[in-house]
């Protein structure tokens, strides 16, 4: 039987949201999308500048996080910071239906080492720390999924492919 659902792969920047949703999107037979391609450009270039966003400036952007989960038919995994539960929220009215997050924790440690390897992302290394400042994790009332990064790419996605059919079929 196969899973049915909307997710959002949800973390700071560098913690992986691109390649493993996308890799728990096929395993799972998925559609995948970067959040990353939704931001307004005035976004985008304010963060290469080394300017975090406000909350004012997320907001837009949440909004067509949740309408891109809703318009699309069929299961779909999404990555998204989704730093605040404010921003889930908002996630998950512009949904407008039950969304399940897949939270991906790391120490910054782990996050500013895997951000300085990494090239032609336009987020700086220097705004990890306001986005560890502004991350609330998913709390035990929300519907999450939590997964250390600091294991082999292969054996997060594992262990989050298994989560999943174990929580959602």
């Amino acid at each position: 039987m196969p899973l049915t659902g909307k997710f959002v792969i949800m973390g700071v920047s560098g913690c992986g949201k691109s390649s493993v949703g996308a890799a728990v999107a096929e395993r799972l037979g998925m559609h995948y999308t970067d959040g990353d391609d939704l931001h307004p450009p005035a976004n985008i270039a304010k963060m290469s500048s080394g300017t975090p966003l406000t909350d004012a400036d997320r907001a837009p952007w949440l909004v067509r996080v949740g309408q891109r989960l809703a318009a699309i038919d069929g299961s779909v995994v999404i990555g998204c910071s989704a730093l605040k539960r404010s921003y889930r929220d908002i996630i998950r009215g512009s949904a407008g239906e039950l969304v399940c997050f897949l939270y991906l924790e790391g120490s910054r440690e782990v996050l500013a080492e895997r951000m300085s390897k990494r090239s032609g992302h336009f987020m700086p290394v220097s705004l990890l720390d306001s986005q560890l400042a502004t991350l609330e994790p998913p709390g035990q009332d929300e519907m999450a999924i939590i997964a250390d990064i600091d294991q082999p790419f292969d054996q997060l996605v594992d262990a989050l492919v298994a989560k999943i059919r174990e929580r959602c079929s």
